[in-house]
């Protein structure tokens, strides 16, 4: 059976994962990267160990002791935890950090990805065994987009182009062809809960991936927690990018969704 790694932040998304994995016979060893992991995980890994992602001599070890040498890394670990002080960071980690030019998004993974091939471990596509998630061009929901919702929908999925390809976020919230609020370090759905507060009800949300997205990490992911950050400010249309955003979910994305009157289509 063959072994692959899976370093796992918040979420369904690594969930969904490794029971694609387990399912394709292959045998999963998970680190959990933060302390609010899915618990569903360690039901479908063959092992699974907690080790804060500032202990990255901790993190390699562990997938060298179980001869690791292909690992994904799905889930949300926010950068605000950099910040924040309750991330201990061992000598590596400092020394990296010491090293970078900026603490952009990119700037951090693609180092994180250079210390794990010095230990002879590939990162691969996040997407390689979870394709079925990707989300096809097309309303996705029983209520078809008004007219303004439409041209709310193309110019934000143009704004979302723009912050993205700066590494600042994939996320933004529109209402009238403006923008209420552009997603950065606290994430998507505190994105919402702020530009839906300030756009009041009806803000249209758009989600994508960057102009030259690495498949090997950060692909764009909506889930249930979108939908309900979306519910609370009385938001009415979702736009993603078709093909390169993941669905987490769905039937009940779906289900929220028509349920409250939001309409999701895929550009």
């Amino acid at each position: 059976m063959e072994k692959i790694g899976l370093l796992a932040g918040v979420g369904k998304l690594p969930v969904e994962f490794a029971r694609a994995a387990k399912g394709m016979g292959f045998a999963v060893f998970a680190v959990s990267l933060v302390e609010s992991v899915e618990k569903e995980l360690a039901e479908h890994v063959e092992k699974i160990e907690q080790i804060s992602v500032g202990q990255l001599d901790a993190i390699f070890e562990f997938l060298k002791q179980n001869n690791i040498t292909r690992v994904t890394m799905l889930g949300k670990v926010t950068k605000e935890l950099m910040f924040d002080g309750k991330v201990v960071f061992d000598d590596r980690m400092k020394k990296i950090l010491v090293a970078l030019p900026d603490n952009n998004d990119d700037t951090l993974m693609l180092a994180f990805v250079r210390e794990l091939a010095i230990e002879g471990i590939t990162v691969f596509d996040q997407t390689a065994l979870i394709r079925s998630l990707i989300v096809k061009e097309g309303t996705l929901t029983n209520r078809e987009p008004t007219i303004d919702e439409k041209a709310d929908m193309e110019f934000g999925f143009k704004m979302a182009k723009a912050i993205g390809g700066l590494d600042i976020g994939q996320t933004v919230v529109i209402k009238n062809l403006a923008v209420m609020a552009v997603e950065a370090i606290e994430g998507t759905d505190e994105c919402i809960l702020r530009g839906g507060k300030l756009g009041r009800a009806g803000v249209v949300v758009a989600k994508v991936a960057k102009p030259k997205q690495d498949v090997r990490f950060d692909i764009p992911a909506v889930g249930i927690k979108t939908l309900e950050s979306m519910c609370a400010v009385g938001a009415k249309a979702l736009v993603m990018e078709a093909g390169k955003t993941i669905v987490v979910e769905k039937a009940k994305v779906l289900e929220i969704a028509n349920k409250n009157g939001i309409t999701i289509v895929a550009l």
